[in-house]
């Protein structure tokens, strides 16, 4: 198995007093409130529900004001010049997908690496009704022995919240349902998007509500 390049990733770097007071600007402009990052050195941080391009750029500026040191997987081949410095810099971390059976394991050691943290990842993997969502983050977790923190926003309320921390168990199914739930107890960008999972949980709370 492959071994992770840890040498290519040295961590983001700590968030200077601009960069955090910009991004608390930016977010305070457009009328969003970000809660505290749960105190913990060493997470998994799973960010949904994924509909829109501007879930990434809410991440970012919400990472950066908190002074997160983030971190994200991508695959090794879009570290080739002129993005791999960049991609770097920003956190990225170059995985070999040619070792599919490894990645979880690449990504797993690098919390031994590391004093603090926090990997970023996205397990709908794309914007637009995905059918069932990527297990992969999971496994890391549970392989690294760090908790799941997720990251959910709400675009009727403007505030990204960290709902639920989570202990990786022996029940992945009973995990990953806790997970799609919170998810679908949010209002996305694009509600139509929403994963097939998460779209499933909140057509039942919304019965559920109508009942009531």
């Amino acid at each position: 198995m492959p071994k992770p390049q840890n040498h290519e990733y040295q961590g983001r770097p700590p968030r200077g007093t601009f960069l955090r007071g910009l991004s608390r600007l930016i977010l305070k402009l457009w009328g969003w409130k970000i809660a505290p990052f749960p105190d913990i050195p060493k997470v998994v941080a799973v960010g949904g529900p994924h509909t829109s391009n501007w879930d990434g750029i809410l991440g970012f500026l919400g990472a950066t004001a908190l002074g997160l040191n983030t971190a994200f997987l991508i695959k090794e081949s879009a570290f080739k010049w002129p993005l791999g410095p960049y991609l770097r810099r920003m956190g990225g971390i170059p995985i070999d997908r040619k070792h599919a059976t490894g990645v979880v394991e690449q990504a797993a050691e690098l919390f031994d690496h590391h004093e603090r943290l926090v990997m970023v990842v996205t397990p709908e993997g794309t914007r637009t009704q995905a059918p069932r969502w990527k297990t992969g983050f999971y496994h890391i977790a549970r392989m690294a022995h760090v908790p799941i923190v997720l990251a959910v926003p709400n675009y009727e309320k403007k505030e990204l919240d960290f709902p639920l921390v989570l202990e990786p168990g022996d029940d992945m199914d009973a995990d990953m349902q806790k997970m799609i739930e919170c998810f679908a107890d949010t209002v996305p960008k694009h509600p139509g998007k929403l994963s097939t999972p998460v779209m499933a949980a909140r057509t039942k709370m919304l019965e559920k509500d109508d009942k009531a």
